[in-house]
């Protein structure tokens, strides 16, 4: 379905990511696998196709960063990128009187301004692609899917990561109105609960590693078990199932699909709550 794309995925090293990436190469797509973990890359990589896939680690939101990788993703296509998603992400959680301002800009940094970067260094490269194909009386829509998580549901204690994911929502629906006219789909997903490292307890192995210091991820199991109770299947999602509708949006099937926010939440009709 996918033969001859490229893709660029990033936060591809665990979760939602690796699982996507493993779609997108399990239908013939090469895909460029970036997050800040160069060791899960690795491991990422090393359980797909050989050949499928390039890596490239670093910090998405250091300057210059989010066009390496995309320069990267370039040149693992031959000149070509047909599909971005933007799938980095991690949550600071805290009461809103007592957040920081570190902690509000670090979610806007990474979950606003890394997927701006990115898409504002792949812009030309989709947009040029599909002008090509359309110079040879081809009709091939590239895609863009963001992630906007609970933007839609909100959520106690994650004010700072509700904000910016709503944020997402805004770029995505300007976007697909900018970019349409050039054949390029941009959508977003968003998720409710699912089993990630962010929403796993939290305890000592539970850790991201920042350039800037670790940061503990994860949630309390009573907190994981209300929201798995109110998914009507009594549980929350496996990565791989997130990933398929993520890669929906990535396929020809989706190619009347813009603008929007595909709600794959099983249901769930809350975020957490005091």
């Amino acid at each position: 379905m996918l033969a001859g794309r490229t893709a660029l995925v990033t936060g591809a090293a665990h979760g939602i990511g690796a699982a996507t990436a493993g779609l997108l190469t399990a239908h013939g797509a090469r895909v460029l696998l970036a997050d800040v973990d160069a060791d899960g890359l690795a491991a990422t990589a090393a359980a797909l196709p050989a050949g499928s896939t390039a890596v490239l680690a670093g910090d998405l939101t250091a300057p210059g960063h989010p066009a390496e990788i995309v320069a990267a993703a370039v040149d693992l296509g031959a000149g070509e990128l047909d599909i971005v998603v933007n799938n980095a992400g991690y949550n600071l959680n805290a009461r809103l009187v007592e957040m920081s301002d570190e902690a509000w800009q670090a979610m806007l940094d990474i979950h606003v301004t890394a997927p701006f970067a990115v898409l504002r260094a792949a812009g030309p490269h989709l947009i040029a692609a599909a002008e090509r194909d359309r110079a040879a009386g081809r009709e091939v829509f590239r895609k863009v899917v963001s992630i906007t998580s609970i933007a839609l549901m909100g959520s106690a204690y994650q004010a700072n990561y509700a904000a910016a994911k709503a944020a997402v929502v805004g770029l995505t629906k300007s976007l697909a109105k900018e970019w349409g006219p050039h054949l390029v789909n941009v959508n977003a997903v968003g998720f409710g609960s699912v089993d990630t490292r962010l929403t796993r307890p939290r305890d000592a192995d539970n850790v991201l590693h920042l350039p800037g210091g670790d940061v503990r991820l994860g949630l309390s199991e009573k907190v994981m078990t209300v929201a798995a109770q109110s998914i009507p299947s009594g549980r929350v999602a496996s990565p791989q199932e997130a990933a398929g509708a993520v890669f929906l949006l990535c396929t020809p099937w989706s190619d009347w699909i813009t603008g929007q926010v595909l709600l794959a939440t099983g249901g769930q009709v809350y975020g957490m709550s005091g």
